[in-house]
């Protein structure tokens, strides 16, 4: 293997994540951190440290020239960019590029093309992926985009073109509604990502977000490693991840898988991504297509065997994919809950210092985090300090495993969204495997949350 070192353009448990793989591969790593991130477990960890900037990430873990600068100085042969941050950024995997240094993620121009959420639709429609009915493109005319409402049946829902966590939506219910909301959408969107473009979909009244795990080599090769149901969001944002989803069947499987790994060798896509679909039915509907490892891959590889971040190292540095799709066996049921430092029913952030940490263990448990005892979770980043994610050989078995975990997982001195996961994991709703997108934020509303 070529790789020898590899810079880490990232932070928390996804970082470390990415250390304990190129370890596990006698690859050395660089860890690079704020001055906020001076403790963490990443940065004690890692073979090389190197601090690039103050607290906020604009001014570090989103400091371009200061990442590449580390990289040069550590002699780092290839840059991995986790997710979050600058791993979507196609200019920022050209500069890697540029630099001769390996960029371990997909091709610069897939990520362009699928980061602009009206030009991946066109993609994904070329490609014979099934979409949402609504306009082909962007829309700024309103008399253009009443006629897309009227013909694809109201309610419809605004979309941003650019960015995503549920900034730049809108949704319409009637005609009266529609100029105002597409100037509020293209205003949030401009605001928030410098892009006011925007697109109109039919809006789906109760669906579930299934998305697909693929994987290519670059070479015209891709397989995919199933479904994950991510169905449970609160304000776009994704609060526990299945795989299997309770509601697809191996036939559905089978036929989504063929066309989504087929959809990315045609493409030539390399690396690992994900497509999301909303699902409602039976039918599925193409939303977006993200070019990087998601937060909850880890339940794709509790089921399937495969290590994905193993796998993005050996496809950037150029070898063929390790396993091919009829070696691919979907066993048993994993689940993943995302543990946030925020008040459970509030949401509202809870950084502070870990007085007490003990993660759970016992067979087919599984804690990505990089918490410990005495660690100050800094109040500048993403809220999510730990993945707590368990197997079971049948989704019942993985549920009553899963409980029993976060009975055990102590998190003192700062609030948590363990007793959140709990209270979940006693709804009739979910011990079924019944609900929608839409199930959390009322069941949320009910309980006066």
């Amino acid at each position: 293997m070529s790789i020898s070192r590899i810079l880490i353009a990232n932070r928390g448990e996804i970082a470390l994540r990415i250390h304990r793989a190129a370890h596990e591969m006698g690859i050395e790593t660089v860890a690079v951190h704020s001055t906020a991130d001076a403790d963490a477990m990443h940065v004690r960890l890692a073979d090389h440290a190197i601090c690039i900037g103050p607290p906020p990430a604009k001014d570090s873990y989103l400091n371009v020239a200061a990442i590449i600068s580390a990289a040069e100085i550590s002699h780092a042969d290839a840059i991995h960019p986790g997710y979050g941050f600058l791993s979507e950024n196609a200019q920022f995997a050209e500069i890697v590029e540029a630099h001769d240094i390996i960029w371990i993620g997909p091709k610069p121009e897939h990520i362009r093309t699928m980061g602009d959420k009206v030009e991946a639709k066109r993609t994904a429609g070329a490609l014979g992926l099934p979409l949402v009915p609504g306009s082909d493109g962007a829309v700024s005319d309103p008399k253009v985009a009443a006629k897309i409402a009227d013909k694809v049946g109201y309610p419809v829902i605004i979309k941003a073109a650019s960015g995503g966590g549920g900034r730049g939506m809108k949704v319409c219910d009637s005609p009266d509604q529609l100029d105002t909301l597409m100037k509020q959408a293209g205003n949030e969107a401009k605001a928030a990502f410098g892009d006011d473009t925007v697109y109109i979909e039919k809006y789906l009244g109760n669906p579930r977000h299934i998305e697909f795990q693929v994987f290519g080599d670059g070479n015209g090769n891709a397989i995919h490693l199933g479904e994950r149901d991510c169905s449970l969001q609160r304000r776009h944002q994704k609060v526990l991840e299945e795989a299997t989803s309770p509601v697809i069947t191996p036939e559905e499987r089978q036929r989504m898988g063929g066309i989504v790994s087929k959809a990315m060798a045609d493409m030539g896509y390399r690396g690992a991504g994900t497509i999301e679909f909303l699902w409602e039915n039976g039918e599925f509907y193409f939303i977006e297509m993200n070019t990087r490892l998601q937060v909850e891959h880890p339940v794709t590889e509790m089921i399937t065997g495969v290590d994905l971040v193993r796998e993005q190292i050996r496809v950037a540095d150029g070898r063929p994919l390790s396993v091919q799709q009829d070696e691919i066996e979907f066993k048993g049921h994993a689940i993943e809950c995302r543990i946030n430092a925020e008040d459970p029913w509030t949401f509202a952030p809870s950084p502070g210092l870990v007085t007490a940490y003990h993660a759970p263990g016992g067979m087919h448990v599984r804690v990505d985090s990089g918490l410990y005892a005495g660690y100050r979770i800094p109040p500048y980043y993403d809220s999510m300090i730990a993945k707590l994610i368990v197997y079971g050989r049948t989704r019942e078995g993985c549920i009553m495993r899963l409980k029993r975990a976060l009975e055990e997982m102590v998190v003192d001195g700062v609030k948590t969204s363990i007793p959140l996961h709990c209270a979940l994991l006693e709804e009739p709703d979910i011990l079924n495997g019944d609900y929608s997108i839409k199930w959390l934020e009322d069941w949320m509303a009910k309980r006066g949350a």
